[in-house]
């Protein structure tokens, strides 16, 4: 069990909501994340495209430093 602890109404600190918070250009950086060789693989052959490793790394390359360009 937690314990509860009561307090009196003008002991409750009140902050305004931040809607920054809640914005996708705010959040999307957080949600962004590098990519990995294999999850390129996957989604070339979900896709039906032919490649190989020079290709694979390119990519990988290209996306990762996409990604960090527009996380910052």
């Amino acid at each position: 069990m937690r314990k509860v602890e009561v307090v009196n109404a003008n002991e409750v600190e009140v902050k305004p909501l931040d809607l920054k918070q809640f914005i996708m250009k705010d959040t999307q950086s957080n949600a962004m994340k590098s990519v990995c060789k294999r999850e390129i693989k996957e989604m070339a052959e979900i896709l039906g495209l032919s490649y190989d490793d020079s290709q694979i790394a390119f990519t990988k390359k290209v996306m990762n430093a996409y990604i960090k360009k527009e996380t910052k």
